[in-house]
């Protein structure tokens, strides 16, 4: 400016003025807001449905005839359909229970592995009941958003109580119902408020309102305490893996749509897969017929059903690698060192088969059967389970004067065994009957699921020393049976180096004239 005012130039300022005051663009914008109230206020089923959704329940209505899964298709959990058939009653004929003055669990959590068919258990109760099931996930509650999650929960039991009788399923409710402590950002996360709302909408209904609310998890050690209190979730329903008889009902359901071969006896391939879910059986013999569809068949036989088991067990085989004869003998070796030990020693499940065709990540795989179906495990039977994991390991170094990378795996699963036998099965001469938890159950105040021991350094030192003491004798107990028996560690893996595969039956031949022990003594 002072520059322009020095040579004379002349300035002139003029008010832009315009087509529109500054005080009637406000009056514009307030009347632009005041049409959009009111075109919202026309069209409630129109504009807040989509501008809105996201506070909607997520959750899938089935109407009734659209559920046809019946108790009939669920099999192996016998026990769970006992106790569930009473909600199929109630769902019924409310007024049976109301006359005597009883009423219905509001809520039902069903506990149990994945795989078990908890789900498919919630689908049969509404399939035979005839009534609606809505049916949402757990993390369908959650967003970014505080306070979307409670409103979701809250359209879901205002739907719900439309269609009563009806029943809610919440899949994996421990994305939404785990235990609330303490943190730095205090109990207002949007988690935390979806849970409050659930336990504030189970609170607000009656049970004769039709509604049942159907709940599963695998993980029933992290909800919330107020979550399972009566009046709540207060029945639970244990929906555990099934026994023998269990899996061959579940495998005679899963074979209605599959045509099998006059030599498949379910029983036995039942007998042969302990620790299957339900799950596991139906993904058996999915893959079976798949392999008999590949090859041209037309019905699955028991071979297809057994490549895969095998499939499954011990992983695909890798035909592809190309393995040095180093690295064979080295597997031959390390599969017959675990063979011989469990064949010696008493009291451990059986060998189904021997392998060292490479599958998954291993050059060689050893499968063991049990005869019974084991719930629990004596101090004897673990420590002879180290023993036939560390066997592989033993068998290199007593053959190729040093260990190889081979027994990683098993080395792990062992060291895991012994540190359970000490710090969480009280199997421990030196410390006794007592368990050494590694961290709190919740934590603490302001240090969540922080990992404190709750021992002394002490007490973590002897820990570790009887450990170590539990893998070194059982170490040792292999490295003598070993060295009494070496003849036939050499004949099993010059057969293996022969055949590649070995089963249980032919083992017990090439061993005839081998007596397995009759005790171990674990000093």
């Amino acid at each position: 400016m002072p520059f322009l005012k020095r040579h004379l130039v002349k300035i002139y300022v003029e008010d832009p003025g315009g087509w529109l005051p500054g005080w009637a663009l406000v009056l514009f914008g307030l009347g632009l807001f005041l049409l959009v109230v009111w075109l919202l206020s026309l069209r409630p089923a129109s504009f807040p449905s989509q501008f809105f959704s996201f506070v909607r329940s997520r959750a899938r209505l089935i109407r009734p005839e659209e559920v046809r899964v019946r108790f009939e298709d669920v099999a192996g959990v016998e026990e769970a359909k006992e106790e569930l058939r009473e909600v199929v009653e109630f769902l019924k004929d409310p007024q049976k229970f109301a006359r005597l003055g009883g009423r219905m669990p509001k809520g039902i959590l069903l506990v149990g592995p994945p795989g078990t068919g908890k789900t498919l258990l919630a689908k049969a109760i509404a399939g035979e009941a005839g009534v609606p099931f809505f049916s949402i996930s757990g993390s369908d509650f959650v967003e970014m958003f505080v306070g979307v999650g409670a409103a979701r929960v809250r359209d879901l039991f205002a739907q719900a109580k439309k269609h009563s009788p009806c029943i809610i399923f919440i899949d994996e409710i421990d994305a939404v119902g785990r235990h609330r402590i303490a943190s730095a950002g205090g109990g207002h996360e949007e988690r935390e408020q979806t849970l409050n709302q659930l336990l504030v909408e189970m609170d607000g209904f009656e049970s004769q309102d039709g509604i049942v609310v159907l709940a599963a998890t695998n993980r029933p050690d992290i909800l919330d305490p107020a979550l399972l209190r009566p009046g709540r979730f207060d029945r639970r329903v244990e929906v555990p893996p099934p026994d023998l008889k269990g899996r061959e009902a579940i495998l005679r359901v899963h074979a209605r749509r599959i045509p099998l071969a006059r030599d498949v006896d379910l029983a036995v391939v039942a007998k042969s897969t302990p620790g299957f879910t339900g799950a596991d059986l139906a993904n058996l013999l999915n893959e079976a017929a798949i392999l008999a569809a590949r090859q041209g068949k037309s019905c699955v036989e028991m071979e297809d059903i057994e490549k895969a088991k095998d499939k499954i067990l011990l992983g695909r085989e890798r035909k592809g690698i190309v393995i040095s004869e180093e690295e064979k003998q080295l597997a031959a070796y390390h599969e017959a060192g675990h063979a011989l030990i469990a064949y010696l020693l008493p009291g451990v499940d059986p060998i189904y088969k021997v392998s060292i065709i490479p599958r998954s990540h291993a050059l060689g795989v050893i499968q063991q059967l049990p005869i019974d179906e084991r719930h629990v495990y004596p101090k004897d039977y673990l420590l002879k389970k180290i023993m036939i994991l560390l066997g592989g390991r033993v068998a290199e170094e007593y053959v190729f004067g040093q260990a190889s990378t081979g027994a990683g795996d098993d080395l792990e699963k062992a060291t895991e065994i012994a540190r359970k036998m000490v710090c969480e099965w009280g199997m421990s001469n030196r410390l006794g009957p007592l368990v050494f938890p590694h961290r709190e159950p919740y934590g603490y105040p302001g240090r969540d699921f922080a990992d404190i021991r709750a021992y002394s350094e002490k007490t973590a030192r002897e820990i570790d020393e009887e450990i170590e003491n539990i893998i070194r004798k059982c170490y040792e107990n292999d490295r003598e049976l070993l060295s009494r028996h070496i003849k036939y560690l050499h004949i099993l893996a010059e057969t293996l180096l022969e055949v590649e595969t070995i089963d249980g039956e032919t083992l017990k031949n090439l061993l005839s004239d081998l007596k397995p022990l009759k005790n171990v003594r674990f000093s």
